[in-house]
């Protein structure tokens, strides 16, 4: 049993509200106590019958302290990389021209499929240690570059082991097969819907959390959407959809009809999807990176006034975006998404809990996991200026882990 109480805290912002000169009391790897430090108890009961008696003081010299960052939208299972493609795009290239001369995800998958597990496992295990280096203590991760049912149920497992190792975030497993139809199935593409249908089971039995499609122009019809999740929600698995990145075609319709954990994506909104996602309460991901280089901005403010429930991820992937910060995608979301600092971090904590059904994360409260960083700042208002704020120290679970 390990009993910490971290104090001198300057600012604490907990999720829930902001508290000067604060202190945290950690038991194991939950939260025991949090409050301003004069009102800091004598003993907890259950904890430490004298609060002298703790086994660690941690002071924190008046820095700015959170919750841990989650990022709620990441793929990180991948080889290679696909800066040329990057480089042509910016040129003026069309994603329709890049895959058709080889590029996009296709290109991933080849190359993905053609790496040893073990190198594929090397670098896996640095972009999640580079998230939680960063201050994000989970991690939504994605599988969806090998396209096959042995390949994407060993991604599966590797995230899941990986998670068990030191120096590693929590990691909530989506299972995205269906990203887009491999080259042995072309002309074949009802047949590999049917395919990961099927497969939904095995990925729930594997350690996956949830299940994802491609709903959009050149990956997967919005019938072809209802099939895969509904066969990953049957086994237990969350459903959730990438919706409206290039085009409008049903995708948020739905995510309310299966109920879905968000829709993530959301570049193409009409005001009616907006209405839909607020009276259907399904909480919407959108990722500052991918819309910035696509050149088209979700409706986020609109969003929020509605009641729409918003968290922040990354879109860490190969052909996009290589972020592995989360404090650089809270001022992405300022600036690109007209966030106020508040709402956005907000988004990339509690927002980001919510989605991912982790009720135990995301604010910083008694009974909650003692997931904490310490910021280079006296003030959250340093996310806004800093562009990829660093963390002095970050605690998962209680435990330092830099």
């Amino acid at each position: 049993m390990t009993v910490r109480l971290l104090t001198n805290i300057g600012r604490l912002w907990t999720g829930n509200e902001v508290l000067s000169n604060a202190a945290i009391l950690v038991h194991n790897d939950r939260i025991a106590w949090v409050g301003r430090a004069p009102d800091l108890p004598q003993s907890v009961p259950g904890v430490v019958d004298d609060i002298v008696d703790v086994d660690h003081v941690e002071n924190l010299g008046g820095a700015l302290v959170t919750p841990g960052l989650i990022d709620a939208h990441t793929h990180p299972v991948y080889a290679g990389n696909r800066y040329a493609e990057l480089a042509i795009r910016t040129g003026g290239s069309t994603s329709s021209a890049i895959t058709a001369a080889g590029g996009g995800v296709g290109s991933t998958v080849t190359v993905t499929r053609g790496t040893d597990p073990w190198t594929l496992c090397n670098g896996v295990r640095e972009r999640l240690r580079g998230w939680l280096l960063n201050g994000t203590t989970t991690v939504e991760a994605k599988t969806g570059y090998h396209l096959t049912r042995d390949g994407e149920l060993a991604d599966v497992r590797l995230l899941r082991e990986l998670e068990k190792e030191p120096m590693m975030p929590r990691v909530h497993v989506t299972f995205l097969a269906a990203h887009v139809v491999p080259p042995e199935y072309f002309g074949r593409q009802r047949e590999y819907v049917e395919a990961v249908g099927a497969w939904c089971a095995d990925a729930a039995a594997a350690g996956a959390d949830s299940v994802d499609v491609y709903c959009d122009e050149g990956h997967f019809t919005t019938e072809e959407s209802r099939w895969v999740l509904a066969s990953g929600r049957n086994v237990g698995l969350l459903p959730r959809i990438h919706a409206g990145l290039f085009s409008r075609r049903g995708a948020v319709q739905l995510a309310a009809e299966l109920g879905c954990a968000s829709a993530d994506g959301l570049h193409h909104m009409s005001d009616e999807d907006i209405a839909i996602m607020s009276r259907y309460g399904v909480p919407a991901v959108v990722c500052p990176a991918t819309a910035l280089q696509r050149g088209k901005v979700p409706p986020v403010r609109q969003m929020i006034k509605h009641g729409v429930q918003i968290a922040l991820g990354s879109d860490h992937n190969p052909g996009y975006c290589g972020i592995t910060s989360m404090s650089l995608v809270i001022a992405m979301a300022v600036s690109a998404f007209g966030m106020s600092v508040n709402d956005a971090l907000r988004a990339a904590t509690l927002g980001g809990a919510t989605v991912l059904g982790a009720p135990d994360r995301g604010v910083l409260a008694p009974g909650r996991l003692a997931d904490i960083v310490q910021w280079d700042a006296d003030h959250e208002g340093a996310f806004a200026w800093s562009f990829g704020l660093k963390p002095r120290r970050v605690w998962r679970g209680g435990t330092p882990v830099q």
